[in-house]
């Protein structure tokens, strides 16, 4: 049994609505992780991906809408509309500052060119994707109001990058959240330390003004910050299973983690990555169950710090522990075919 302090909103996956499909649109900034939480939900045999949009953050927006294009390409799944979304942020464009150290760890990315040591000069680690298809000419902020006045009460939001295109959603549709199943974001460090600042996590830093706009909104929101995506990590035994799952998209995945094994180890001198992106997106999914969910009064600072605050209006759900490892569950998901999953 799930533990009290996790309560039943949280529990908003797949599994805990009766074995029904869940429709989702992923908003990201499509680095290494954010590929890796793709080919996670397009393994989830009870999610359909309704739609992608993309924000700048690991990389540009444009160059994230094309590495989507060319993941969705590999992965036989062109039909999944992708909006590129615009490469100004509300937030300040900062340039990658890493406190390092094995606690702190985390990605050191940003926007304008600081997460490239991270994530590669492509976002993907420098692997070359193919062209993919084209993107969908809308806004990432219309394309998620599109879905959501389509499928009402139906449509969940997972968001992997900064917050920029939900926020202006909420701006453009003050009745999206009405329409809204439930929100998920990876971002912030609550009780841990910031991967950019002592304080701040990259995603939320880059907008601080959207995160604050989306943690503050009416709809059921959960926040799946550093605590505990730098709990669960692969190492290189996960990316040579991973490479030996043998597709185009598996071997492509398992070519960009060099990239970002390299980037933890000169770091933390351990050679593990944390699942930042797949992790959230499990949580999402209800494949993953936390142990340990509090609802927390939360402010987002200026400087993009997440920080508890009995002051502040809203209550957000945050996801500070799991009841066990996900690094198994996520790698068995990707290489999984969707006929022998469970």
């Amino acid at each position: 049994m799930a533990d009290e302090r996790v309560p039943r909103p949280v529990l908003h996956g797949v599994r805990h609505e009766g074995g029904g499909i869940l429709r989702l649109y992923l908003d990201c900034d499509t680095g290494i992780d954010d590929a890796l939480a793709i080919a996670y939900l397009l393994a989830c045999p009870r999610v359909t991906l309704a739609g992608v949009g993309t924000a700048a953050g690991n990389t540009s927006a444009g160059q994230a809408g094309r590495n989507t294009l060319g993941l969705l390409h590999l992965a036989g799944r062109p039909d999944i509309p992708v909006c590129v979304g615009g490469e100004e942020t509300g937030g300040e464009e900062t340039g990658g500052e890493e406190t390092g150290g094995e606690e702190t760890g985390g990605d050191g990315e940003s926007r304008g060119g600081g997460a490239e040591p991270v994530h590669g000069s492509n976002g993907v680690g420098g692997v070359t994707l193919p062209a993919g298809g084209p993107a969908d000419p809308r806004a990432p902020w219309q394309l998620l109001i599109d879905l959501a006045r389509e499928h009402p009460g139906e449509l969940h939001v997972l968001v992997t990058g900064p917050a920029t295109n939900v926020a202006r959603a909420l701006r453009e549709s003050p009745e999206l959240p009405g329409l809204v199943a439930s929100v998920t974001v990876m971002g912030g460090a609550v009780r841990a330390p910031g991967n950019i600042t002592p304080r701040a996590e990259a995603n939320i830093r880059n907008d601080p003004r959207a995160a604050a706009t989306v943690l503050a909104a009416p709809w059921p929101v959960t926040l799946v910050p550093l605590d505990v995506t730098m709990r669960h990590r692969w190492t290189e035994d996960d990316r040579a299973a991973l490479r030996a799952g043998g597709t185009p998209l598996h071997e492509t995945l398992a070519a960009m983690l060099p990239a970002y094994f390299a980037s933890y180890e000169s770091r933390t001198g351990i050679r593990e990555i944390p699942l930042h992106d797949p992790l959230a997106a499990a949580i999402a999914v209800g494949e993953v169950t936390p142990a340990d969910a509090p609802e927390l009064p939360l402010r987002v600072d200026a400087e993009g710090g997440v920080r508890e605050d009995q002051t502040a209006a809203s209550r957000v759900r945050v996801v500070l522990a799991l009841d066990s490892p996900a690094g198994p569950v996520i790698l068995r998901r990707i290489l999984a075919d969707a006929e022998s999953v469970a």
